[in-house]
């Protein structure tokens, strides 16, 4: 946990942007001592002769603004191009023993990794090693290993580029065990949506956002994690379009915004209001507050049909276009009121409001984030989102659509280009043909099953394409004694993480470039590509020099790896490959013909070119080749962990992200938008809660997970924040949480980690607060 002296708490009631951004990200630039080369860099951020942001991965627009950065995508960029350096000189004062002690944020903090190095255990310390013999020892030990028992991860800052050469090697090493970042956060949505409307991802693009007439938001906090979507939300706004949100917390950017690049709007006094309707359902409450909607929607029909009026529904488009409209429809006339009342912690009136304005829209977008997909019924929640839009035909027509807010910069992307466990969802002929290699036909690990597997010592080699995993999983106290019996621990990175320092048998750090650097092979510079949100695939540039000589590109490093690992007898030149990155698109081409034909002349179209998306055509790649109503098997999102309910001091929990974190990079101890300072160790409670418990606001508590007693899951101690959240749930910080999800409380189907929504209970704590800080917190409702 963090915290710091200077940390207090004071609630936030500016608008998200405005001063408050700029003085963020100012105060960033200014702490990473690289002022010059972080502002020129920001200038080319998202632009078409610029790079992708190593942040999140919204959109880009062909139509760019100035500056089209968002503050924590300026954030990131600070942040790799920081002046600070992890050298070995570092890695020589510093034991590992001693910087497991640190935190995450002290570590990424020391600065970038220059070299590459390995872990001595003799000195408990990393050392300096040449990057031919980092290939030639690793390549060894892999071979030593059989395949089956090694793990290929890949976080999503890969390019497309780097992450199609990752899955080669891989599987011509002879496994599919290919986790990614997606199984943590979006394989609900990839599941869901393939089987409600054949596709795996959302179906709108930004033009969408200019024809809408209605959005619904669901568990997303666009403020914090996609801020650059503020713009075609403010210009919606703009123009009358009606924004409803569905959120347990209320947070600051669905409330209102001040556009930082509008002088007007940063020297005047207005603000634009996001939310027109805003709705804390309950953690957990959403597959029940869709059906809400959806019982009050087939009421205004029944209504108008009697005054001889059309239904509200469109009968035609579900006639044409879908399947199993009728069982749906008779499911949620049988659920009652007061049930789904009970579930959401929501009045019927504000599930009627909500109808009555989608009733009333002709095009509706539904955007969503993993306050859906981390649930145990994650993947039915994205079929209910889905089913909305069916009743009133708005999927495949301009201005509506289905819109998940994808988290890492091309964690879709590299899902497209083949990182997949499932050798069932990549071309296999095409593979085999081209490259010379039999895909190995057995399914591989996803992020869940390779964590069961290392309990089980089923898993003794791991490889990391970058990301921090052994803090991203759940059930973290389970899984670290694990990670230390790995026989091999290969991580490509950019900064020190948690998962570099319990090194196993074998560890090594290979120091590879960032997505902001100049990448030169042979003295050419190349260009990589990725994949947005919404289907967009678009080339970059590094812009800035390296902050080592001695870094390597991901796409050079896979092909050392390679190289060191595989037969000779294998149809790829890696070497060449890592010459001319073109090479590698023209493969990609003719793996994924129907996506990236043309590649290397498309990838430079303004606002990238879309992949083909059936759905968005009203073309519909499913079973039955119609869009799919899906009957919930239940209303409550996670019934895994539904036991304790009945208990009135147990609370639901849910994981969230602070305003100066991407994932589990944290840049700051500071919440702006929630009016934490100084602090990650808070535990966000409602006030009654907080009085019917016996607690107080101020206290220190220790935060114990209600089931399965006979495993010891606790974190703490966190400080009591009274906070505007439903009663019965409340909220801490990730990834300081993580140990208390049990690795088997995931997603039903798609296995992602269920930690929106943990039974915990609390109690007074004994320890210190963290660091002997003890923050002034005011309780207070906002």
């Amino acid at each position: 946990m963090l915290t710091d002296p200077k940390t207090r708490y004071r609630p936030y009631t500016d608008a998200s942007g405005g001063w408050g951004s700029a003085k963020s990200v100012a105060g960033i630039v200014l702490r990473e001592q690289a002022v010059v080369k972080i502002g020129a860099a920001l200038l080319k951020q998202n632009k078409p002769d610029g790079f992708a942001c190593v942040s999140c991965a919204w959109a880009k627009p062909g139509d760019t603004h100035p500056m089209e950065f968002c503050e924590n995508g300026a954030k990131a960029t600070a942040w790799e191009l920081t002046a600070k350096r992890s050298s070995p000189a570092f890695f020589a004062e510093h034991s590992v023993s001693e910087l497991r002690g640190w935190s995450a944020h002290a570590l990424e903090q020391h600065g970038r990794l220059t070299h590459p190095l390995r872990y001595n255990p003799g000195t408990d310390r990393y050392e300096e090693t040449g990057w031919e013999t980092a290939y030639q020892e690793i390549g060894a030990s892999l071979r030593a290993l059989p395949p089956d028992e090694v793990v290929f991860y890949a976080s999503g800052r890969a390019s497309l580029e780097a992450s199609f050469m990752y899955q080669l090697l891989a599987r011509a090493y002879g496994t599919n065990n290919l986790p990614d970042s997606s199984n943590m956060c979006h394989e609900s949505t990839s599941v869901g949506l393939q089987e409600s409307i054949g596709v795996p991802v959302g179906t709108v693009t930004l033009n969408d956002f200019e024809h809408t007439d209605c959005l619904l938001f669901f568990g997303q906090n666009v403020g914090s994690n996609s801020p650059r979507m503020l713009h075609q939300l403010q210009e919606a706004r703009q123009r009358d379009v009606p924004i409803i949100t569905f959120n347990p917390l209320k947070e600051r950017g669905l409330q209102e915004f001040v556009n930082p690049q509008s002088p007007g709007e940063m020297l005047g006094p207005n603000s634009t209001q996001i939310s027109t309707q805003y709705h804390q359902v309950a953690i957990g409450g959403d597959t029940a507050a869709i059906v809400g909607v959806a019982k009050a929607l087939l009421d205004l029909h029944d209504a108008a049909l009697q005054r001889g009026e059309p239904g509200v529904l469109d009968q035609a488009f579900m006639a044409e276009h879908t399947q199993g409209g009728d069982d749906f429809i008779a499911y949620v006339r049988r659920q009652e009121w007061a049930q789904i009342e009970a579930i959401t912690g929501l009045k019927r009136a504000a599930m009627e409001a909500t109808a009555l304005v989608y009733a009333q829209s002709q095009r509706v977008m539904i955007v969503y984030g993993m306050g859906l997909t981390q649930h145990r019924q994650g993947v039915q929640n994205v079929q209910m989102l889905v089913n909305l839009l069916l009743l009133r035909g708005n999927i495949g027509k301009p201005g509506a659509g289905i819109c998940p807010v994808r988290g890492h910069s091309n964690v879709q992307g590299q899902r497209t280009v083949g990182i997949s466990e499932d050798p069932a969802k990549v071309p296999v002929e095409l593979i085999e043909q081209h490259f010379k290699f039999k895909v190995p036909e057995r399914m591989g690990l996803n992020t869940v099953d390779a964590c069961t597997a290392m309990l089980d010592g089923r898993v003794r080699g791991f490889v990391s394409l970058g990301g921090n995993f052994l803090r991203a999983v759940p059930d973290t106290g389970q899984i670290e004694p694990a990670w230390q019996r790995l026989a091999l621990n290969v991580q490509v990175a950019t900064k020190l993480n948690h998962s570099h320092l319990l090194p196993g048998e074998q560890a090594w750090l290979l120091p590879c470039l960032g997505r902001i650097e100049i990448d030169r092979q042979d003295g050419v510079e190349q260009s990589h590509s990725t994949e947005d949100s919404t289907g967009c695939i678009h080339g970059w540039r590094g812009k800035s020099e390296p902050a080592s000589e001695q870094l390597r590109s991901e796409p050079a490093i896979i092909a050392g790896l390679a190289r060191a690992t595989l037969s000779a007898e294998i149809g790829i030149d890696w070497d060449a490959w890592r010459r001319d990155y073109g090479l590698i698109r023209q493969a990609i081409g003719q793996v994924y013909p129907e996506i990236f034909h043309d590649f290397e002349q498309r990838m430079w179209e303004p606002g990238g070119f879309h992949r083909p998306l059936g759905a968005a055509q009203r073309e519909w790649a499913t079973e039955s080749g119609r869009a799919q109503f899906v009957v919930p098997r239940c209303l409550i999102a996670d019934d895994d962990v539904s036991a304790p309910y009945g208990r009135r001091d147990v609370l639901q929990l849910m994981t969230i992200r602070s305003n100066d974190q991407f994932n589990t990079t944290i840049y700051g101890y500071d919440d702006r938008f929630r009016g934490v300072h100084g602090t990650r160790s808070v535990i966000f409670m409602n006030a009654d809660d907080i009085v019917r418990l016996g607690l107080a606001g101020g206290d220190w508590v220790d935060v114990t997970t209600a089931v399965e007693p006979e495993v010891e899951r606790q974190v703490g101690p966190l400080q009591i924040l009274a906070y505007d959240i439903p009663q019965g749930c409340c909220a801490a910080y990730y990834p300081e949480c993580n140990p208390l999800v049990p690795l088997w409380h995931h997603a039903e189907r798609s296995k992602v980690p269920a930690a929106k929504s943990i039974p915990v209970t609390l109690s007074l704590s004994t320890a210190t607060a963290p660091g002997d800080a003890r923050p002034v917190l005011i309780t207070a409702q906002r």
